[in-house]
């Protein structure tokens, strides 16, 4: 009996080292898989962005085409500014006299040493004279509407009559500028 006794004792110890042993590990595993950590600390950062104002124009030529000094009637055309500004941005458009030369009065297409009156106007009418602001013209507002939509301004233009010039092709270039 006594041997009996001893191993009981013995297979008493052995199970109770395994399990002490596996308690001892579930708790170890338990704690690593629930992230115990010794404490946090959080801040908080701001995102931000700037879109500053910013424009572009583009614009199609006026090609009045064939004119005819006998004519009763003014040669009209038109072409179109493309004004493409950030979202809000006020801007103002203007035109200058042109290489032709003239005044705002009366812009001058030219052929060598040749001229043929004309002149720009920002209104269907031909009452206005789209220019810079200055001499009694007009210049044209506007806000924009972003950088990938244009604002579209049509810019009408006329001959008079009765102007009786040698043959050739006359021409001039306008500069439009946008300040906003």
């Amino acid at each position: 009996m006594e041997t009996h006794g001893i191993e009981a004792v013995a297979a008493q110890r052995f199970s109770w080292s395994w399990v002490s042993r596996a308690v001892i590990a579930a708790a170890v595993v338990f704690m690593a898989g629930n992230g115990v950590h010794a404490g946090t600390a959080t801040n908080t950062f701001t995102v931000q962005a700037v879109i500053n104002a910013a424009c572009n124009v583009s614009a199609t030529n006026l090609n009045f085409g064939a004119y005819n000094p006998s004519s009763v009637t003014a040669l009209n055309g038109t072409s179109t500014v493309s004004v493409y500004c950030t979202g809000g941005t006020p801007y103002t458009a203007s035109l200058n006299v042109g290489t032709g030369g003239g005044t705002f009065a009366a812009r001058t297409l030219v052929s060598g040493p040749n001229t043929l009156n004309y002149n720009l106007y920002r209104d269907s009418s031909y009452s206005q004279i789209w220019g810079d602001g200055t001499s009694s013209t007009y210049t044209v507002t506007g806000t924009g509407s972003g950088l990938l939509t244009a604002n579209t301004i049509t810019v009408y233009g006329q001959i008079p009559i009765a102007q009786d010039e040698p043959v050739g092709t006359y021409n001039s270039t306008i500069t439009i500028t946008i300040s906003y």
